[in-house]
């Protein structure tokens, strides 16, 4: 456990908090209602936290608590979506202001987190309860001592108690049977916290939910925009954000305004949204414009469109072979490296490179959230994108074989998606510390063979576990094997294809150079 929340510990909460509300994305998103049901809250959480993330990550590794904490503080401002997203930002700002100069221990987690429910509180023009506000405040509330493990603990639990009452105090939610969605995002931030602080991590954090009765909800009134600009104020004229709030409080609602020191991001719902930029104009510059008409049904449609003519494919690649392969077949390629992840940038680039119809291969489970929150930025510049849910590089291969940029768009992910569902993928590395698995304990130097994600085999050596994993990967209609060697990995292919002449001479053995680090021998089967 730890007793101070110090600048390596900031850096995993924030990596953290962004991987699990990627993975919650889509159940937060269905709980969006309020303040209106746009079902995109856990998406937005999402990308303010990788924002936050990536810019704590472009730091050196010994960097002080002052310039992690400025700069989560900044990333999360510049990189803020949605009603809930500005609130999240401005309330890591707040944690920013007290934890950049102190110890970091439990007194002072309290004291942040007091300050960031302040700060959050005064940013929104109309605070309503039942929202991400009330979660804050009851996270931060007052009493109780404890060291760093015991507050953080202590904040997560009340966070989760908070989140299960919002439909107690706002009417919007009890009608539809769901908690807050801001609320909920919050509690997954707070509860990767308590994670880092403790070192107790959980494969999945769960969403604190009620059950509740879901009675039809009356009609949204709202307003038909979603403006949100950043916004460049010369920090000498004091009066100019306060009579932006006052202007733009008279135009709509759901207004929130945060930033500081001449940065400042706005947030509100408007029927005019020219009248909305117009006063950014006049409070300073605007820039980074994003206007969301919300539509009769709630729900948001871009109205910019902007990327190249054409068709084009993004394929994410660990190796120079397995790269080189996707380029040759017409693929952008954005490289990482073997158990590597890939930025939010990189992909954004990729997909800007591709076409204004783009399919994506993330060809790693842990590739795929940063590529849905890519694909979403994309799609407000008014791309079309699919993000195929392929986990492995084989799977990418297959798809990117069917692909055909002269059917309808819809047609193309359909067949490159099938394609990748039929083909299963395995490989082999050494484990290099114990651990349990779904085929045992493991121990370093152990070789771990891995069926469909899972790992189905533990061996003393290589090559006999390779053939173990593709044995067991073939089925009565198996066509086609594609082997792709690592560093090292030749002694591999060869055992495998000698096991397959004498067991399934019928099936087609295809041998790919991926030059892969840390998994000699990838295997794919259709």
């Amino acid at each position: 456990m730890l007793k101070v929340l110090d600048p390596p510990a900031v850096r995993r909460w924030v990596r953290l908090s962004a991987d699990a509300l990627g993975r919650a994305r889509s159940e937060i998103d269905s709980l969006n209602v309020f303040p209106v049901p746009d079902g995109d809250t856990g998406t937005n959480l999402h990308l303010t936290m990788l924002s936050a993330a990536e810019a704590v990550e472009v730091l050196p590794g010994d960097a002080s608590a002052e310039s992690v904490w400025a700069a989560l503080s900044r990333g999360a401002l510049v990189g803020a979506r949605g009603n809930s997203g500005v609130i999240v930002s401005q309330a890591l700002r707040g944690l920013a202001e007290i934890l950049r100069a102190a110890e970091g221990d439990g007194a002072d987690l309290r004291r942040a987190l007091a300050r960031a429910a302040e700060l959050a509180r005064d940013a929104v023009a109309h605070p309503v309860e039942g929202t991400v506000l009330t979660v804050l405040a009851a996270a931060a509330s007052p009493g109780g001592g404890g060291n760093l493990a015991e507050v953080a603990r202590s904040v997560a639990e009340r966070a989760a108690s908070a989140v299960r009452r919002t439909p107690d105090q706002l009417g919007v939610l009890a009608r539809n049977g769901v908690v807050d969605a801001g609320g909920a995002g919050l509690a997954v931030i707070l509860d990767s916290l308590a994670a880092v602080v403790t070192d107790v991590y959980t494969e999945r954090v769960d969403i604190p939910r009620r059950s509740l009765p879901a009675v039809p909800a009356e009609d949204a009134e709202g307003r038909g925009y979603e403006v949100m600009y950043l916004l460049d104020v010369d920090p000498a004229d004091h009066a100019a954000v306060p009579a932006l709030k006052d202007r733009l409080d008279a135009l709509g609602d759901s207004l929130v305004i945060v930033g500081g020191e001449g940065l400042w991001n706005v947030h509100v719902h408007v029927d005019d949204a020219g009248a909305a930029i117009e006063a950014g104009m006049a409070a300073g510059r605007p820039y980074r414009i994003k206007v969301t008409w919300l539509g009769a049904d709630g729900g948001p449609q871009r109205h910019a469109r902007e990327g190249t003519a054409g068709r084009g494919v993004v394929a994410v690649a660990a190796g120079d072979g397995l790269a080189a392969l996707f380029e040759q077949a017409g693929a952008v390629v954005v490289r990482r490296e073997p158990g590597g992840g890939v930025s939010l940038p990189a992909l954004r680039e990729a997909i800007a490179r591709a076409g204004s119809e783009v399919v994506v291969l993330p060809n790693d489970v842990a590739v795929r959230e940063v590529a849905s929150a890519a694909a979403v930025e994309a799609r407000e510049r008014g791309v079309t994108v699919g993000v195929l849910p392929t986990k492995a590089s084989v799977q990418g291969l297959a798809a990117l074989a069917v692909h055909d940029p002269l059917r309808r768009f819809d047609d193309d992910v359909v067949a490159m998606a099938d394609a990748a569902g039929h083909t299963r993928h395995g490989h082999v590395w050494v484990a290099d510390r114990e651990a349990v698995t779904s085929a045992g304990v493991c121990r370093p130097g152990d070789v771990l063979g891995v069926v469909d994600g899972d790992v189905a085999v533990i061996g003393t050596a290589l090559a006999p576990t390779a053939v173990e994993v593709t044995r067991r990967m073939l089925s009565s209609g198996s066509e086609l094997v594609t082997l792709v060697a690592g560093e090292d990995g030749a002694p591999l292919v060869t055992a495998v294809r000698d096991h397959l002449g004498e067991i399934r001479p019928d099936v087609e053995v295809v041998v790919i150079e991926g030059g892969q680090g840390g998994y000699p021998l990838l295997v794919g089967v259709e």
